[in-house]
């Protein structure tokens, strides 16, 4: 693997080039490439040393970037996820209020209301690292982490939002919760997000949870 770096930074402007330059590699055929994972500021580039050697991969990407290659984003896909905000679906949501000195409707507006951006996926397979969280609500992650975490739960980390797509343990702040399956393997793409996607999130009452997780085949 090829690590292609940008910059310590995290910011949205990195993250655009950073899917940019993704978008340009994969574009660009190259022979022995097998796979481009871009994560919050760097790319990570896997080939087939069988096919092509190490210094032939770094003169490629050298030329991709400085031929000025890197010219075709990713049309960004708008994704809406319905919310349970509260309660058994977000058995956080009155401490992060409360840390912040907010009412619980507050927290809820207060998340709903940007675009979130999918700026890469990792920790289990299909979970969506989101940056564009309101700085008013970044929260620590919770000193003891949880055994378990329902899939679909949505959580605040630090300066990010994420999404549980499978029942794993995780240490989040989980504040509701979606019926949508976010990961599935019967799938020819299993994931439901991908880096570049954004997110919108809506909060959603208990039956129209029940609804939707029924047209889903959900449990």
């Amino acid at each position: 693997m090829v690590i292609v770096e940008f910059s310590p930074q995290i910011s949205v402007e990195i993250n655009e080039a950073v899917h940019t330059l993704t978008a340009a590699v994969e574009n660009a055929g190259v022979s022995g490439v097998v796979e481009c994972t871009p994560s919050y500021a760097s790319i990570g580039v896997y080939y087939n040393p069988l096919q092509i050697e190490y210094s032939e991969i770094v003169r490629r990407l050298g030329e991709i970037v400085s031929a000025n290659q890197v010219t075709t984003k990713r049309t960004a896909r708008r994704v809406e996820i319905p919310v349970v905000y509260g309660g058994d679906f977000g058995p956080d949501l009155e401490s992060v209020a409360g840390a912040h000195h907010l009412s619980p409707e507050a927290v809820v507006g207060l998340h709903h209301d940007p675009i979130y951006r999918v700026c890469l996926i990792g920790f289990t397979p299909g979970f969506p690292y989101l940056g564009g969280l309101p700085e008013r609500l970044e929260t620590p992650r919770l000193a003891v982490p949880r055994a378990a975490v329902p899939a679909g739960s949505v959580g605040i980390g630090g300066r990010q939002c994420g999404i549980y797509p499978v029942n794993s343990p995780g240490g989040w702040n989980i504040i509701g919760r979606t019926p949508l399956q976010l990961f599935d393997i019967r799938h020819v793409a299993p994931c439901l997000l991908t880096p570049g996607d954004e997110v919108v999130f809506r909060s959603i009452c208990k039956e129209e949870f029940a609804e939707i997780a029924a047209q889903a085949g959900v449990s």
